[in-house]
Parts: structure tokens; sequence; C-alpha cells
């Protein structure tokens, strides 16, 4: 038998995984960002940089970020295949999907990584 290793096919179970695990790093996400309100005496500028200066939050930021572009990603390209029957339309819809999914990418990178 004949694998294609270069193939854009998924599979049902490795999208429904996917969703999971991304919905449970940006739960985590929430949680870890809501304690820091939560435990804030003050809201300010300073206070935000402050806590957005830590590498993990930095990281954990990312993770986030990437979890929900993922998320986003497979949610609308179920919708699009589901409810979008012209093949055209559909890459057409897809490409720009993407293409503001990178740019969203790129730009958290600069967001979070600049300093």
């Amino acid at each position: 038998m004949v694998n294609n290793l270069f193939s854009f096919s998924r599979h049902g179970i490795q999208d429904f995984l996917l969703i999971r695990i991304t919905a449970i790093i940006m739960l985590l996400y929430i949680i870890y960002f809501c304690s820091f309100l939560f435990y804030l005496s003050e809201f300010s500028y300073v206070s935000l940089t402050y806590f957005f200066s830590f590498l993990f939050t930095k990281l954990f930021s990312m993770l986030a970020l990437t979890s929900a572009l993922i998320h986003v990603w497979i949610g609308l390209w179920q919708v699009l295949t589901d409810y979008i029957h012209s093949k055209k339309v559909r890459v057409f819809l897809q490409l720009l999907i993407m293409i503001t999914i990178i740019g969203y990418f790129f730009s958290g990178l600069f967001i979070f990584w600049r300093t």
C-alpha cells in the first residue's frame, strides 16, 4: 500500500482532537489571565506591561493565540465545506481566511516579542 506523505486531506478524528485540545489551552489561558486580573490591585498600563514581560506569559500567550487560530481555521473550514458548494468560491474564501490567520499570527509575534 502506498501512502501519500504530502496530502492535505484530513481526518475527522484529527479535527475533533485538535478542536478539543485547542479549547482546553484557550480555557487555561483565560483562567491564567483572569486570575492575574483578579489579584491585581490597580489596573494600569504598567501592570499589564509587567505581566506580559515574563517569558512564560509571552510563550503562553503565543500558544493561546496559535490555538485560537487553529480552532478558527478548523471551524471555518468545516462551515465552508458544508455550506459553500461552489469550489471556486470555497477555495477563494479559504485562501482569504488563511491569509488573515497568517496575518494575525505574525501580528501576535510582533506584539508579544517586540521588546
